[in-house]
């Protein structure tokens, strides 16, 4: 419930940044700049919250993440300038990376490395629902309520779940805080370097954060030059990616022993290369959610493999392997806007996707030439 609250977060205001440029008299590139605002913070903070996991407590973390959230989302519903919705942001930001990245983490403490994909991909289905059904209330409270309504129904939801969790968590073993000791916090980072598949896993996330999710804000403003004003529209199209990464979730049970961890890297880098051409081609609203069923299939058929390679690369500091990789990811979303802003603005609208094509069939290869599992132990399977 934790990571579905905190996921309809994370692409709602997307399909209302027109309405929000247009009430708070800016321009719709500069209110697109709000999903920035949320990741710079978000991924800067990710170290100091993973390390605050490892020695203070996960569930304890989430706890307080999910308040902090929630509580600026509400203010953020009475937001009357772009500078204060900003700092919301920012504050919304610095304090999420405690949530699923951290969820994450408790997966990987509680699930032996060989089955560790399907675990990772049934608390990803989670957050992909959230993530769809954010998306697409988001367009239709929008146009029903304004960007205000988007705000405080979301935000309300999430105060209700926050309450819950605080009695749930409550008793609760894992992530039990243990005493904090600068020497250890350090050693666990120096642990998760030690690997060397940290550079590969950790940069390949970091472009993917930049040529995926970094198109997302502009997904509205695209739809706009072909004509569709509704955010709606913009919500489902953006929906669909999240679709496209449930149904892998949901087909992971049986991929996992069909097919090879190097197949699913390369067929999910090509399917998203795909999907990136077909976005430069700026068709209808519906063809297009089509298209973004395909991107977030691809997408996450690729991301998911990197994932449980970052749950692999320590088994002492788990909390801090994950926030740098959320981190590396997170930095890439934030700069990913900025990015496509500035090449939408000098290249047209169908040369960026078409250059995120190439992106992200480059990383599939790299991944799938560099990601090995290492074994440890009898116990540790090589991976699908």
């Amino acid at each position: 419930m934790v990571v579905f609250s905190s996921t309809l977060f994370s692409r709602a205001v997307d399909p209302v940044v027109p309405k929000i440029a247009a009430d708070l008299g800016i321009d719709v590139k500069t209110a697109a700049l709000l999903s920035s605002a949320f990741t710079f913070p978000y991924a800067f903070m990710q170290p100091a919250l993973g390390t605050i996991g490892d020695f203070f407590g996960k569930t304890r973390l989430m706890n307080a993440s999910l308040a902090a959230v929630v509580t600026t989302t509400l203010i953020g519903a009475f937001a009357s300038n772009f500078p204060l919705l900003v700092a919301l942001r920012i504050i919304a930001g610095v304090c999420a990376g405690g949530i699923f990245p951290v969820g994450v983490a408790i997966v990987g403490d509680l699930v032996p490395v060989h089955a560790r994909q399907v675990a990772i991909g049934r608390l990803l289905a989670i957050g992909l629902t959230g993530n769809v059904i954010g998306a697409v209330i988001s367009g239709v409270i929008g146009d029903l309520l304004g960007w205000r309504g988007v705000f405080f129904s979301i935000g309300g939801f999430g105060l209700l779940v926050a309450a819950i969790a605080f009695f749930a968590f409550r008793g609760m073993n894992v992530g039990k805080a243990k005493p904090f000791n600068l020497a250890a916090a350090a050693a666990g980072f120096q642990s998760v370097f030690a690997d060397p598949r940290a550079k590969v896993c950790f940069s390949s996330v970091f472009f993917e954060g930049i040529v995926i999710h970094g198109i997302f804000p502009y997904v509205a403003l695209l739809l706009l030059a072909s004509g569709q004003t509704h955010s709606s529209y913009a919500g489902i199209v953006i929906g669909g990616f999240g679709l496209g990464g449930i149904l892998l979730s949901l087909s992971l049970p049986v991929l996992v022993v069909r097919v090879t961890e190097r197949q699913l890297m390369l067929t999910g880098a090509a399917g998203a290369c795909v999907a990136f051409i077909l976005i430069s081609l700026n068709m209808s609203w519906y063809i297009q959610a089509a298209v973004f069923v395909l991107f977030g299939l691809g997408f996450y058929m690729l991301h998911n493999c990197i994932q449980v390679h970052v749950t692999d690369l320590t088994q002492t500091a788990r909390g801090a392997a994950l926030s740098m990789h959320s981190s590396a990811f997170f930095t890439g979303q934030a700069i990913g806007p900025v990015y496509y802003g500035y090449a939408f603005g000098h290249f047209g609208i169908g040369v960026p996707p078409l250059i995120g094509a190439a992106v992200i069939l480059a990383i599939g290869l790299v991944c799938a030439r560099f990601l090995r599992h290492r074994r440890r132990g009898p116990d540790l399977a090589e991976g699908p």
